[in-house]
């Protein structure tokens, strides 16, 4: 059997530099049809709830095909019917996308700077690449993929003007920052003021009453794992998301949990320390960043007046702390 390719190198992938001209044009084919279906799930993943931004999304999809259809007719026209089965990932230095859904669930800013960076880094590439070859032909073909790459962030740019002014784009910012609170910092929120102040209670008391670092730090995990398991299933059960547009309630339910957990581990961690005063006192300064800190995020996402914050906060964790001392030492 005959292959197309020379024997790999680097690892089973070949370097650009090796690359013959038909099989740098069937590299550029598939990377345009890859991204032009990658601009086709953004804008799928955002027609609901962002329709100006999926526009554009799709703008770009289609200026992306057109860009393949030109590629395959000079392709026939140069090699014929048969397009080389070689893609991104068979090339050593060619550049890399993400996996989409390590991108798609990060949010509208996250999805646009990851589309800029995909039309930056072709457009690097190939100029980079046209400079490294003395084939006349080849320097030529690269330089048009160049320039066809250079078109696409100025179409990005016209697509951008066209569907998202600045009232449009104010309004899907403030859409997915909205979002972003309900899904994520909410719940979570939610979950570091109960693992941060119910656990305080149990750990002191038992801290107090025996004195035993390492009996107060079990009871400090036990207590933290076993609430992040009830908020986050109590937090992913209780609203699927589909009437109060709160999101995923898997995505609710683990930044709930896990928060929780954190939120009693904080402060029962330092009780890994043998000595008791100075696990206890560590324990006390970390409970005190941790109050202060839920204070910051209320003040930074929920809007709630930092006096406010403070007194709930504050005041409350302070009361249960107190409880759980008095209660321990008796």
């Amino acid at each position: 059997m005959i292959s197309l390719f020379p024997l790999p190198r680097f690892g089973g992938k070949r370097r650009f530099d090796q690359l013959s001209e038909q099989e740098i044009l069937a590299l550029a084919i598939s990377a345009e049809e890859e991204d032009g279906r990658i601009y086709a799930l953004y804008a799928q993943k955002l027609q609901d709830a962002y329709p100006a931004s999926a526009a554009v999304f799709i703008g770009m999809a289609e200026e992306e095909n057109r860009h393949r259809h030109r590629l395959i007719e000079l392709y026939r026209k140069r090699f014929g019917e048969l397009i080389l089965p070689i893609r991104r990932e068979h090339v050593a230095d060619f550049y890399s996308r993400k996996p989409v859904w390590l991108v798609e669930n990060l949010g509208l800013e996250r999805i646009r700077e990851e589309a800029q960076a995909m039309e930056r880094q072709a457009h690097a590439f190939y100029v980079a690449a046209a400079g490294r070859t003395a084939d006349a032909e080849t320097r030529k073909l690269l330089g048009d993929l160049a320039a066809a790459e250079a078109g696409h962030v100025r179409k990005a740019g016209d697509l951008e003007a066209r569907h998202l002014d600045d009232d449009t784009r104010g309004e899907e910012d403030s859409a997915a920052r909205r979002q972003f609170i309900l899904t994520w910092v909410q719940p979570g929120l939610a979950g570091l003021m109960d693992g941060s102040v119910s656990t305080l209670a149990p750990i002191f008391a038992t801290a107090f009453a025996t004195q035993s670092t390492w009996t107060t730090f079990l009871v400090g995990l036990s207590a933290s794992i076993g609430a992040g398991i009830s908020m986050g299933f109590t937090e992913a059960a209780h609203d699927d998301g589909k009437l109060s547009g709160r999101g995923s309630p898997i995505k609710r339910g683990l930044a709930s949990g896990i928060m929780t957990t954190l939120g009693g581990l904080g402060h029962a961690l330092p009780y890994l320390i043998p000595e008791f005063w100075t696990a206890t006192v560590i324990a006390l300064i970390v409970v005190f960043i941790e109050l202060w800190a839920i204070v910051w995020i209320q003040n930074r996402y929920m809007e709630t007046p930092f006096a406010r914050a403070t007194f709930q906060v504050v005041l409350g964790g302070a009361l249960v702390l107190a409880a759980g001392i008095l209660i321990g030492g008796a």
